[in-house]
């Protein structure tokens, strides 16, 4: 937990306390639990028994190609120094199986698949570099030139790649007891539904290649964002064509500056957490792989398989919720769960519970102070988000979270551990406040943001 005290910049390590249960905030005796007890999380992972299930959660999926691999880039974001030192090197070996193990396939293999979708490659590449340039869940990454001049991405499906996630998802209801422990309810058919139809959906290319058209479409002369478009004429079931995207990695936006890290990390949040408020649309799968930071200083985003949209009238329940709980008003937001079916009524949870629950999982969106989100505060969110045996919050464990609320809480969760990855400070709430009360921007990337969509409304108007 960790927060900066107004005027000074929050400090890693032994100020990570200061924000520990109990603390109020803002007068409201509200508690920002999330972010914090490190310490609390040495002493969990340092169990035995949790070693052991870490060890057979590996184990079990390691055979799951594309659930593998997601688990393994949500665990990459992850501070292994929380990690006891009798332990560590287990646990990066662990890690680094699950994160690597996208299976090594010859060219050949990849060049079939991809000719059996668009013909033979010098038919439609002027040249094609045989030597993958990324490893995604579902296939391989290469550059190659198109015969007009055009870089572009080649994505190419694993050989038999559909049918071995199929009978992954099929499977999904053996791993309940796995995901229980990460996600409310996370049991119940409805929510494994979910699961299994937004995991199955990075299949779909066509479907992908549409989406990334539209959200570049969407996000075309952005003063901060970039993503590259789709080509949707050479996009087929298993080959997905893009423009490329020239750009440095994340573990260079690491070594930056501090303010340059801020500004990057403002941006981050913007595109993976205010989208789904303003456009009811949002990227399901947010790690620092999927982030680039182009020549012109603009942050590039690609691979959009899990691009989730969202009715309305549920994006408007989670910001009806979340400013119940940033205007401490308890009831208000324990009425609103029992409306929602979220909360049984003779459960026996009390509405300062379901306050402090949305703090706890929120917080960082409703705290007006400037917050330091590091590794460790990242580390130790997800250890007390998925260890069964914690007592706070357990009768909220047992209620039932909504399917659709299911990917934007995971979405949320996956956002602020990248986030944890650079350092950044920025003062959350301020940012939200644009889509939690349509208040105007309050930085610079705001205003510039806000003067670009006028700008682009105006001239979609004059183009009618």
């Amino acid at each position: 937990m960790t927060g900066r005290v107004r005027g000074g910049r929050v400090a890693r390590g032994s100020q990570l306390g200061k924000l520990a249960a109990g603390q109020a905030l803002r007068g409201a005796g509200t508690r920002f639990q999330m972010i914090g007890r490190p310490e609390e999380a040495r002493r969990i992972l340092a169990e035995r028994s949790t070693l052991q299930a870490a060890q057979q959660l590996v184990t079990v999926l390691g055979g799951m190609k594309g659930a593998a691999m997601k688990l393994g880039q949500m665990l990459s974001v992850l501070d292994v120094d929380l990690i006891p030192a009798a332990h560590r090197e287990m646990f990066r070996d662990k890690l680094a199986e699950l994160r690597d193990r996208a299976p090594a396939v010859e060219f050949t293999a990849m060049r079939e698949v991809i000719e059996d979708d668009l013909g033979p490659l010098a038919r439609v590449f002027a040249d094609f570099d045989e030597t993958p340039i990324a490893a995604a869940s579902i296939g391989q990454v290469y550059r190659a030139t198109l015969r007009d001049g055009r870089t572009v991405a080649v994505k190419a499906k694993y050989p038999g790649v559909d049918k071995a996630v199929a009978a992954d998802m099929r499977n999904l209801e053996f791993f309940s007891r796995l995901w229980k422990s990460a996600l409310p309810s996370a049991a119940d058919g409805g929510v494994l539904d979910e699961i299994a139809r937004n995991i199955g959906s990075e299949l779909d290319y066509a479907q992908e290649a549409r989406t990334q058209h539209r959200v570049a479409s969407r996000f075309r002369g952005h003063p901060h964002i970039v993503v590259p478009d789709s080509i949707e004429e050479l996009c087929a079931p298993n080959v997905l064509v893009t423009e490329f995207l020239d750009g440095s990695p994340f573990e260079h936006i690491r070594t930056l500056p501090t303010a340059d890290r801020d500004r990057i990390g403002e941006v981050i949040y913007r595109f993976y957490i205010s989208s789904l408020f303003t456009d009811f649309e949002f990227c399901g799968d947010p790690h620092p792989g999927n982030i680039l930071l182009t020549a012109d200083g603009r942050v590039g985003f690609v691979d959009f398989g899990l691009y989730h949209r969202m009715d309305p009238r549920h994006v408007e329940f989670e910001r009806t919720a979340l400013r119940a709980a940033g205007e401490n008003r308890p009831q208000d937001l324990y009425d609103l769960w029992v409306r929602r079916g979220i909360i049984d009524p003779d459960a026996g949870v009390t509405p300062r519970e379901c306050f402090e629950y949305v703090w706890a999982a929120a917080g960082w969106h409703l705290l007006d102070e400037d917050i330091t989100i590091t590794p460790e505060l990242a580390t130790a969110a997800v250890v007390h988000a998925v260890d069964p045996r914690a007592a706070e919050f357990r009768g909220m464990r047992r209620q039932l979270l909504p399917p659709e609320h299911v990917f934007s809480r995971r979405a949320d969760l996956l956002t602020f551990a990248t986030l944890g990855q650079l350092g950044t400070t920025v003062n959350w709430h301020r940012i939200a406040r644009e889509w939690l009360y349509d208040e105007p921007p309050a930085t610079a990337v705001g205003r510039a943001t806000a003067e670009w969509r006028t700008a682009r409304a105006g001239f979609t108007a004059r183009r009618r």
